[in-house]
């Protein structure tokens, strides 16, 4: 499962402020807020639709330190 830090790094990579992710992703700005300053635990299945999200956008979530890179061509 990926961390609010990762969400919030993800999102820097793609220049989307926490408004653009809910509105993508369909969850409130204050959801996304509170997950990635770790202040509110989210369901395995609302987790995995931001990951979903970010992924369409082109964000590629790793094992390796800071765990967020965007996909190159050709993946």
């Amino acid at each position: 499962m990926i961390t609010g830090e990762q969400v919030k790094a993800a999102r820097k990579l793609l220049g989307w402020s926490q408004v653009r992710l809910s509105s993508k992703s369909g969850f409130g700005d204050s959801t996304i807020a509170k997950f990635e300053r770790g202040e509110m635990p989210l369901s395995a299945l609302s987790v995995s639709t931001i990951k979903r999200t970010l992924e369409g956008a082109g964000v590629e979530f790793t094992k390796f330190e800071p765990g967020v890179r965007l996909r190159t061509e050709g993946k």
